[in-house]
């Protein structure tokens, strides 16, 4: 099925110079047409309705861009627990768990650490994350990451403690970008409620509505 996803402003990758609508410069009224798993095409929404007219369309508030990697996938769902709301959250508190000596108290086991890692990869769903960076040495946790539909790559450096936030610590949002948005290229990007890129940056991941992974909707905001 065709699906095209447009929202006000189309980021397809870093700014450069180039033609509009082809990874280069922000798009307004801007769109992806997906097949299958894929980007099928870039372009204003009009050119791309007009031309696949039997294809659904979904239409977003705020800025379309690439989905975003987060640094420290290992730190955030390997030693970060989060508690099973609402069943542990009146005792435990709604906020993630760090560090050795509070961790030993939740006397953790492989399977508890699984069903944290799967909550977690939901908050980094809801935050516009496609991609982590990071060695998962937990066979749970890896299931989870696996399963969840984000792409595990390599550890990459970063200052600071992991965030579930990309965007904590970087000068632009491009930064934090995962790939370009391309035709021929993996459907995968996440829409935040913004009026573009300097914007994201300054309220954070935690304004997005939607994430799409293989062509899949992820993440949609209630």
């Amino acid at each position: 099925m065709l699906t095209i996803h447009t929202a006000g402003l189309l980021v397809t990758g870093p700014a450069r110079s180039g033609p509009a609508g082809t990874g280069t410069a922000p798009l307004p009224g801007g769109a992806v047409l997906v097949e299958g798993d894929r980007i099928a095409g870039v372009g204003p929404y009009e050119e791309l309705a007009a031309a696949y007219p039997h294809a659904r369309a979904r239409r977003w508030p705020g800025v379309l861009t690439p989905g975003l990697l987060v640094r420290g996938g290992d730190e955030l769902l390997e030693r970060t627990y989060y508690p099973d709301d609402p069943y542990e959250i009146t005792e435990l508190g709604s906020e993630p768990i760090a560090g050795p000596g509070a961790l030993a108290d939740l006397k953790m086991t492989e399977q508890r650490w699984g069903n944290s890692a799967r909550r977690g990869t939901q908050k980094l769903l809801a935050r516009g994350v496609v991609a982590v960076a990071g060695r998962f040495t937990s066979a749970a946790v890896r299931t989870a990451v696996v399963r969840s539909g984000l792409t595990v790559l390599p550890p990459a450096p970063y200052e600071g403690p992991a965030a579930l936030d990309p965007l904590a610590g970087r000068d632009a949002a491009s930064q934090a970008f995962h790939g370009t948005l391309e035709p021929g290229a993996p459907a995968r990007f996440a829409v935040f409620a913004v009026a573009g890129p300097a914007e994201l940056l300054e309220q954070g991941a935690a304004t997005c509505v939607a994430t799409v992974i293989g062509g899949r909707l992820l993440h949609r905001r209630r």
